[in-house]
C-alpha cells in the first residue's frame, strides 16, 4: 500500500505540477512580471530623492537587496520546482484518502480534485483573494491562521455533508463552511495597490482558473494511477 501511495503521488505530482507550470507561464506570470513593474517603480524614485539628498549631504548609503530569481530560467525552475513540492504533497494526501475511500471510477477523482480545490484555494480566497506584488496586506500571522482554519473547517464541513449520514451531521458541516466567511479575514487599514485595479483583478481569476485546472488535472491523475497500481486479484 505504501508504495502504491508513493507511485500515484510522484507521477501524479509530477504530471499536475508540469500543467500548472505551463498554465502559469502563459497567464499568471505575466500579471506578476507587470505589477512588479509598477512596484519598483515606486522604490526608484524614492531611491532617486534619497540620493540626491545623500549628495547635499556629502555621503552615500546602499542597502543590499535580498536575493530574487532573475526572469528567465531561474524563475522558471523556481516556480517548477515549487510546484512539484506542493504538488506531490497534494497527490500524498489525495492517495492517502482513496485508502480509506478508493474511487470506482476515474471520473471520481474530478470530484476529489474539485474538493480540493475548493479547501485550499475557492473558500481561502473569498476572504484573502490572491495578491499582485504591491498590494497593501494585513498582518502576516494573523492572515495565515485564518487561511489555515478557513481550509480545515471547509474540509470538515465538506466531508460531513457528503459523508453524513444524518441532517444534524449535514447541518453542522454547512455551519463550518459559512463560519470562517462570518468571523471575516483580516483586513489591512487602507487598501491599496500600486499595480492597476485591472491588473489586479485579472490576476485574481488567472490564479483562480489555474488553481482549478491544476486540482482538476491532480484529481484525475491520481484516481487514474491509484487504480493503475492496484494489486493484481
Amino acid at each position: 500500500m505504501i508504495k502504491r501511495i508513493a507511485q500515484t503521488a510522484g507521477f501524479a505530482g509530477l504530471i499536475a505540477a508540469l500543467v500548472l507550470t505551463v498554465v502559469q507561464l502563459l497567464w499568471v506570470s505575466p500579471l506578476i512580471l507587470k505589477a512588479e513593474t509598477y512596484e519598483k517603480a515606486e522604490p526608484a524614485a524614492t531611491l532617486v530623492e534619497e540620493h540626491s539628498h545623500e549628495h547635499a549631504d556629502g555621503g552615500h548609503h546602499h542597502d543590499e537587496e535580498a536575493w530574487e530569481p532573475e526572469d528567465g530560467w531561474q524563475r522558471i525552475l523556481s516556480t517548477t520546482g515549487g510546484n512539484l513540492v506542493v504538488a506531490v504533497g497534494f497527490a500524498l494526501m489525495l492517495a492517502g484518502l482513496f485508502t480509506l475511500r478508493e474511487p470506482s471510477r476515474v471520473s471520481e477523482g474530478l470530484l476529489w480534485g474539485l474538493a480540493g480545490f475548493a479547501v485550499f484555494t475557492l473558500a481561502p480566497s473569498l476572504g484573502l483573494p490572491p495578491e499582485v506584488p504591491g498590494t497593501a496586506a494585513a498582518d502576516l500571522t494573523l492572515r495565515q491562521t485564518w487561511w489555515i482554519a478557513t481550509a480545515a473547517s471547509t474540509a470538515a464541513g465538506l466531508a460531513l455533508l457528503v459523508l453524513g449520514r444524518n441532517r444534524v451531521l449535514r447541518g453542522v458541516g454547512l455551519v463550518l463552511l459559512v463560519v470562517p466567511h462570518v468571523i471575516g479575514a483580516p483586513q489591512p487599514e487602507v487598501h491599496s495597490s500600486l499595480a492597476p485595479e485591472s491588473v489586479a483583478h485579472e490576476f485574481i481569476i488567472a490564479s483562480l482558473v489555474t488553481n482549478a485546472v491544476f486540482w482538476a488535472a491532480l484529481g484525475l491523475l491520481a484516481a487514474w494511477l491509484f487504480r493503475r497500481f492496484a494489486p493484481a486479484a
